[in-house]
C-alpha cells in the first residue's frame, strides 16, 4: 500500500485536504475509495466531498499525511484485516434488508461481521460495493466453494464444529449463545487501556476519553503513572508522552511529573540526556517553564537538598545555555520569593545561591541595553574579508597622501636651489 499523499488547499473556512492517491490506496485494500475517506470524516468529526467522477476524495479542515496514516490504521485493522488471521485478503458481504455486512477471509475461509455500531457501516449499507447487489448469490458460491475444500478434506477454521456452528448462520446455536458477549465492546479499564495501546499516537490525541472530566489532580496523577510505568518498563517514547500530555490536556503541567521522575541528583548529566523532551513542552511555551522552575524549587529545596542545593547556580546557568528556560521567565523568577512549591524560607535560600548567576544575567542583559547606542553595520562577508577591505582603504589613504608630500618636498629643494 503506497503511504498517503494529502495537499492541503484553500485557506480559513474554506480549507481542505486533497488526498490525491486515495484510489490507488483503496486499490491496494480491495475496498472502495469512499469508504476510507468517509472513515476520515467519522474519526475526525468532519464532512467529505467524495468526487467519483473526477477521482477526488476530500476532507475538510488541515490535516497532515502522518495523522491520515495513523486513522487508516484503524480503519484497516476494524474493516480489512481478517479477524482470525490477519490476511488482508477479504472481501464484503453487504446485506442492506437484514442490516448486515460480513466480511470472509480469501486466505482461510474465515467470516466475521462488521461492527455495526460504527457510522461507517451505515454508508456501507448504503452504498454497497459495486458489483454486489447480488452479495446472497456469493455467499452462497463462497459456502459451496467451502464445503467443496472440506470434503475434500481441505479444513478452515470456519467448518461446522460439534455444535453445529458453521460460520454462516445468522443465529448462533443455542450451545454457543455464551460467545454472543464477543460481539460487544468490553468497557472495562484494561479493555480501554489495551484498545488505546493499539492506537497510533496521532490518534490517541482525537479520541475521546472519560479523563478529561476528571479533575486537574487526577489527571495529573494519571499522567504521573503513566510516565512512571514507562521509565519503569525502559520504555521511554517522547511521542507517546507528549500524546499522554495532550489527551489529558497537561501540556503545561507535564513538566512537574516529568522532573519529579527523570531528574535527581545528577541533573546536571541528566538534563542533556532528556533535553528534547523537556523542549517538547518548555519551548515558546512560557507557562510550563515557570511550572518547571517550581519543580527545580522542589529538587534543589526538598528532595535532594544537600546534594544540589550548593550548585543552584550551575544548574539555572545550563537551564540557560540549553534553552530550557528563556532569560525573561528566570529574571521574573528571581525577583521574587514565592512559597507555591517549597516554604518561602527554603525559596530564599535557592535565590541566595541563584544570585551569582541572576547578577550576571541582569548585567549582560544592561550591557546589551547600553551596546543600543553604538552603531552596528550588518553584512554577509567574512570578518577576514571586512579587515582586508578596511587595510586596503587604509594603503590607499596613504599612497594618496604621500605624492602631495613629495611635491612639497620637491618644491623646497627648487627653492633652496635658487637662492
Amino acid at each position: 500500500m503506497p503511504k498517503i499523499i494529502a495537499k492541503v488547499e484553500g485557506k480559513g473556512n474554506g480549507i481542505k485536504t486533497v488526498i490525491v492517491n486515495m484510489v490507488e490506496i483503496s486499490k491496494s485494500l480491495a475496498r472502495p475509495p469512499a469508504y476510507p475517506t468517509k472513515f476520515f470524516g467519522c474519526e475526525l468529526g468532519t464532512q467529505t466531498q467524495i468526487d467519483k467522477k473526477n477521482g477526488r476524495y476530500i476532507v475538510n479542515g488541515s490535516h497532515d499525511g502522518d495523522k491520515l496514516q495513523d486513522i487508516l490504521d484503524i480503519f484497516i485493522d476494524k474493516f480489512v484485516l481478517c479477524d482470525e488471521c490477519d490476511n488482508p485478503e477479504t472481501v464484503f458481504l453487504v446485506q442492506p434488508k437484514r442490516e448486515k455486512i460480513t466480511s470472509t477471509c480469501s486466505a482461510c475461509g474465515h467470516s466475521s461481521l462488521i461492527d455495526m455500531r460504527h457510522r461507517l457501516s451505515t454508508f456501507i449499507l448504503k452504498n454497497p460495493p459495486e458489483g454486489d447487489d447480488a452479495t446472497p448469490q456469493k455467499l452462497k458460491k463462497l459456502k459451496k466453494e467451502k464445503d467443496k475444500n472440506a470434503q475434500n478434506g481441505d479444513t478452515s477454521p470456519t467448518d461446522k464444529d460439534e455444535s453445529g456452528f458453521d460460520g454462516w448462520s445468522d443465529d448462533l446455536p443455542t450451545a454457543n449463545k455464551t460467545n454472543v458477549d464477543e460481539w460487544s465492546t468490553d468497557t472495562s479499564a484494561e479493555a480501554v487501556r489495551q484498545r488505546m495501546s493499539k492506537l497510533g499516537v496521532g490518534v490517541k490525541g482525537l479520541t475521546h476519553n472519560e479523563d478529561l472530566e476528571k479533575s486537574t489532580e487526577e489527571r495529573f496523577q494519571i499522567f504521573f503513572q503513566f510516565v512512571k510505568d514507562k521509565v519503569s518498563e525502559n520504555n521511554i517514547s517522547d511521542k507517546e508522552i507528549v500524546a499522554e500530555a495532550d489527551r489529558l490536556d497537561m501540556k503545561d503541567r507535564a513538566v512537574l511529573a516529568l522532573a519529579e521522575i527523570l531528574l535527581d541528583k545528577d541533573i546536571l548529566t541528566q538534563l542533556p540526556k532528556y533535553r528534547v523532551l523537556f523542549l517538547r513542552f518548555l519551548a515558546t511555551n512560557q507557562k510550563s517553564q515557570k511550572h518547571f522552575m517550581g519543580a527545580f524549587e522542589i529538587l534543589v529545596g526538598q528532595l535532594h537538598k544537600n546534594d544540589l542545593l550548593p550548585k543552584t547556580a550551575k544548574i539555572l546557568s545550563t537551564l540557560y545555555d540549553q534553552d530550557f528556560i528563556e532569560e525573561e521567565v528566570l529574571l521574573e523568577w528571581g525577583s521574587k520569593v514565592s512559597k507555591k512549591y517549597v516554604d518561602k524560607k527554603t525559596s530564599e535560600q535557592i535565590h541566595s545561591k541563584a544570585k551569582p548567576f541572576l547578577d550576571w544575567l541582569k548585567t549582560a542583559d544592561e550591557e546589551d541595553s547600553d551596546d543600543e547606542d553604538v552603531e552596528v553595520v550588518y553584512t554577509n562577508r567574512t570578518e577576514e574579508a571586512v579587515l582586508k577591505e578596511e587595510e586596503k582603504k587604509k594603503k590607499e589613504a596613504e599612497k594618496a597622501a604621500q605624492p602631495a608630500t613629495e611635491n612639497n618636498e620637491e618644491d623646497d629643494d627648487i627653492d633652496i636651489d635658487d637662492i
